[in-house]
């Protein structure tokens, strides 16, 4: 499923309102290093009060004003790949487009070497996000990613991909999954999710 350029956010934000706040804000939060490598920031002298940001292949395009300064653009740069992650978090592939997504992941990171038969959706996978028959070249995805951020499910899709490639989890799978920048950032999401299903729940209030 192409991804270039949609999907396209705009925010109708005074760049320069509360600048003060937002240049200490940014200063305090720097970008995540993962994902900041997938950005380009381009400014336009045209562009006097909103903030935009869409989808180019794989990285991230955000349109800010010329006169932004750098603690605002850091700022606007986090808030906008938020918003972007929050509405991919939306969609929902169905299994061709799924598949058509695996295509072109095997052709942008291992070349085309990882050839799947099939890509698919199921509902019986509760222990695991992915798994893959090296065999048959089936890649089954778990229904529990759905929902979850577009570079989470790429992750996921890569992995797969590549014990088409190596079967096992030694260093040459590892050094393989290298080629996507949003590794590690995926893997930490995945894992959160993971430790927030352990979390005891709270109890009932009480009853008056």
């Amino acid at each position: 499923m192409p991804v270039d350029p949609s999907p396209r956010l705009t925010s109708g934000e005074t760049p320069a309102r509360g600048a003060g706040r937002a240049r200490r804000e940014a200063e305090r939060l720097p970008l995540r290093a993962s994902a900041a490598s997938a950005v380009e920031v381009r400014r336009s002298a045209r562009r006097s009060r909103t903030v935009s940001a869409y989808r180019e292949g794989d990285r991230t395009i955000v349109l800010i004003p010329a006169r932004m300064s750098e603690a605002e653009e850091r700022r606007w740069v986090t808030v906008m790949l938020d918003k972007l992650a929050a509405q991919e978090s939306r969609k929902v592939l169905d299994d061709g487009e799924l598949a058509e997504r695996a295509a072109r992941l095997s052709g942008q990171y291992f070349d085309g070497r990882a050839k799947p038969a099939s890509v698919r959706w199921v509902t019986n996978q509760n222990t695991r996000w992915g798994s893959c028959t090296p065999s048959e070249g089936s890649i089954r995805l778990s229904h529990r990613l759905q929902g979850m951020p577009e570079y989470v499910v790429d992750y996921v899709l890569l992995h797969e991909l590549a014990h088409l490639l190596v079967p096992g989890h030694g260093p040459r799978f590892w050094r393989l999954l290298e080629a996507y920048p949003r590794t590690e950032r995926a893997r930490g999401y995945l894992e959160g999710v993971v430790a927030a299903g352990r979390l005891p729940h709270r109890p009932p209030a009480p009853e008056d």
